[in-house]
């Protein structure tokens, strides 16, 4: 499992449209409205088998109401334990 942490530029006015569409329509997630230059924070996983690059560009990017994208890939998740997970 590949975890892409997706920052997304809305068109104005469009950022619940746009989250609502990802959401039903590309791939289950999660999705937060933030502050500052971008308007939603998309936290996807991937199957290993996936390409974040083919994602992003085939998929998200042809989502109706989206500007710009910022895409972070997240390698370890660390738990309050301490430990990445295994």
């Amino acid at each position: 499992m590949k975890t892409l942490i997706v920052q997304i530029k809305c068109e104005l006015g469009q950022a619940y449209d746009v989250a609502a569409y990802i959401i039903d329509n590309v791939t289950p997630c999660h999705i937060y409205s933030i502050s500052g230059a971008y308007d939603l924070l998309a936290i996807i996983n991937l199957e290993d088998e996936m390409d974040p690059g083919v994602f992003v560009t085939k998929h998200l990017h042809k989502v109706p109401g989206i500007r710009d994208t910022s895409t972070m890939i997240a390698f370890n998740a660390f738990t309050p334990g301490g430990q990445p997970p295994a």
